[in-house]
């Protein structure tokens, strides 16, 4: 194993409480690479499934971690046990789709404009 490099026991708890993706991971794995290996493993018979990784967030400690950060960077270290294991909550919330945005900001355009006819 590489210097500096620490295995993580983590576990990933859903919507209902269900517990998923539980196992040893390099602190060196990136936010997204969690998201595609739980994507993977998600259990096909619950109510909510997300259809890609964007549709994840993995929160732990209250903070919302990013996809292009490593475990490392993005862990609370404070109340860690050492070699206890490590609960982080996933949350399923579908991208925001940008059309019906673009609709309310081209309606709010039109009404706030003012047409004026002078004969």
């Amino acid at each position: 194993m590489a210097e500096g490099v620490e295995q993580l026991e983590l576990k990933f708890r859903i919507f209902d409480g269900t517990d998923i993706g539980h196992g040893s991971y390099s602190s060196s794995i990136t936010v997204a690479t969690l998201k595609q290996r739980l994507l993977s493993e998600w259990p096909q018979d619950k109510s909510v499934v997300p259809k890609s990784v964007n549709d994840m967030k993995i929160i732990h400690a209250g903070k919302v971690l990013e996809n292009g950060k490593t475990v490392a960077e993005s862990r609370a270290h404070v109340g860690d046990l050492p070699g206890g294991v490590i609960t982080m909550h996933v949350v399923v919330q579908p991208a925001v789709v940008k059309k019906k945005t673009d609709k309310n900001l081209s309606g709010k355009q039109k009404q706030g404009s003012c047409s004026c006819t002078i004969l």
